[in-house]
């Protein structure tokens, strides 16, 4: 049905100069850089379509349902018998099922080759829309190599994960078309020190009885959790089935989070009380076990704030591009222009990042591993120190328009911390590169190697290489781990633009990120390189 146009003609005024609202967009097509990156492994279709069907503007309606609407904790019915279960907004629902059927959460472990690059593309793409559904599926991406590691599971846990149907039906695993896999790790006593955790684990038969508190549990309505408990000979990970045969299982909700963002989504603090589980992996190895799943949960961690970037400098474009100021377009402004361009190679820099350590979670040598290992950790650090700024100046582009709800600026800008301290904050991810380097076999060499790779590709990379590698010719001080790691990742982003970017955005990266001076605000990027950034990926075709 063609809908009437408001009505522009009021009695004190005519509504002039406000730029209509943005109608179906194509998310894939009109993302220049996002193809050129993930555009080569034969996922091409079904990441258009995808990316088509996020950028409807009823997509965008429906993601406005349900972060407005968000999740209800009901404890008990109404005859007063527990339940422990949360209700979701019907559009919740809606883009989970739109994104199980797409394969966000499955196509890495399918047979074709490149599946971690279109699962991060994924990533990117869904959290340009509706960032909060994310959690439960990246987590149960994560999962595969925990759980596919197991034989013997109860039920087949792990061809349910992978199954691309939808099933939010709150019955056993064995009953249902797929399920989703959460996360219960932390501690009130520890938070990120899982080793003070102190729920413990005792033997019933092939099984464990679990009694003890999560301070934080992703997404609670998932059909199992990976956790940490405590047996006799350490911290041990186990699967914590949400339903039993007939019964539920002993896990209690206390409360939901009260979160800044991530609204559409819950997460929650629960207990065990005597909850049944299995053993995953050695018996007190939970944390060389958990690390996998933590390993890959990283990885979307580190695309995810590209995606935020990305939506954020899309509705910063179209303000511009659709609105008068001094009797110019705003794009045509040159201060204007500057800072866009400023902000759109960050987001640039952050995607090509990102999809590179993709690239090299799809490999299969020990040196891919290694790589793999420190570039997550490399490309969350700075993808997430960066990500708040980009969202934040698009958002003062649109001027008091910008800090309204009718906008997704303020969704957002709420969203961009989040990615940051999810799976370890800038300190724990910054001594964890250090760890890194110095423990993980391969992976200094694997590092150095593709820094080198760029190598002679640009006189000012060539000496920024240089003089980091002459700073820190021998260990890192602790002190000085975030100014290490900022500098690593920087040179890193800049040697991947170099050989997978566009040259003149790679020229103007390394130029205004790795030498020469710069202000600490944007809109300080040399005249000659504002037009090439602006046109590769951000203004209109």
């Amino acid at each position: 049905m063609t809908e009437l146009p408001a009505t522009a003609l009021l009695e004190t005024h005519d509504v002039a100069n406000q730029p209509e609202a943005a109608g179906d967009r194509d998310l894939w097509a009109d993302d220049i850089v996002l193809r050129m990156l993930a555009g080569k492994d034969g996922k091409e279709s079904a990441l258009a379509a995808y990316g088509a069907i996020l950028g409807q503007r009823e997509m965008r309606a429906a993601a406005r349902n349900a972060e407005r609407h968000a999740p209800e904790l009901r404890l008990f019915d109404q005859a007063g018998r527990r339940l422990d279960e949360v209700v979701f907004h019907p559009d919740y629902h809606r883009f989970m099922s739109t994104s199980v059927a797409a394969g966000y959460h499955s196509v890495a472990w399918e047979r074709d080759a490149g599946g971690h690059v279109a699962h991060a593309a994924m990533v990117y793409l869904a959290s340009q829309v509706e960032p909060g559904h994310c959690c439960p599926l990246t987590m149960t991406y994560a999962a595969q190599p925990v759980i596919g590691a197991v034989e013997g599971l109860h039920d087949d846990w792990r061809a349910l994960t992978l199954t691309r149907d939808y099933d939010p039906s709150a019955r056993p695993a064995r009953m249902k078309t797929g399920v989703t896999v959460g996360m219960a790790m932390t501690e009130k006593q520890g938070g990120s020190d899982v080793r003070a955790n102190s729920t413990v684990a005792e033997r019933d038969g092939d099984a464990w009885r679990l009694t003890g508190h999560k301070w934080f549990c992703s997404a609670p309505m998932s059909d199992g959790f990976l956790t940490l408990a405590r047996t006799g000979s350490g911290l041990t990970c186990f699967l914590v089935p949400r339903w039993l045969g007939d019964q539920r299982n002993g896990i209690r909700i206390q409360r939901l989070k009260e979160k800044l963002g991530n609204r559409s989504n819950a997460s929650a603090e629960i207990e065990y009380h005597q909850a049944l589980a299995y053993r995953v992996g050695g018996d007190g190895e939970g944390v060389r076990t958990i690390v996998e799943m933590v390993h890959h949960t990283r990885l979307d961690t580190a695309i995810a704030p590209a995606g935020l970037m990305r939506a954020a400098l899309r509705e910063a474009s179209h303000w511009v591009s659709n609105r008068l100021a001094f009797q110019k377009r705003l794009i045509d402004q040159p201060l204007m222009r500057t800072v866009l361009a400023d902000l759109a190679l960050d987001w640039q820099g952050a995607l090509t990042l990102g999809m590179h350590v993709a690239r090299s979670f799809d490999g299969r040598t020990p040196e891919d591993r290694a790589f793999a290992r420190i570039g997550v950790a490399l490309a969350k650090y700075l993808n997430n120190k960066l990500c708040p700024m980009v969202v934040g100046e698009a958002m003062e582009v649109l001027g008091g328009m910008g800090y309204v709800e009718e906008t997704t600026l303020p969704m957002l800008f709420r969203e961009a911390p989040l990615n940051g301290i999810w799976e370890g904050s800038g300190n724990v991810i910054c001594l964890d590169a250090l760890r890194t380097l110095a423990k993980v076999p391969l992976a200094a060499d694997a590092l150095n190697a593709d820094l080198d790779s760029a190598a002679g590709m640009d006189k000012a990379y060539d000496a920024a290489l240089a003089e980091h590698r002459s700073r820190w010719q021998a260990q890192v001080p602790e002190a000085e781990a975030r100014w290490f790691t900022e500098r690593t990742a920087l040179l890193l982003t800049a040697s991947a633009l170099l050989r997978h970017g566009e040259a003149t955005v790679a020229e103007a990266f390394v130029h205004s990120r790795l030498s020469g001076s710069r202000g600490r605000t944007c809109g300080s990027l040399a005249p000659m390189h504002t037009n090439a950034v602006l046109a590769h990926g951000l203004e209109p075709a």
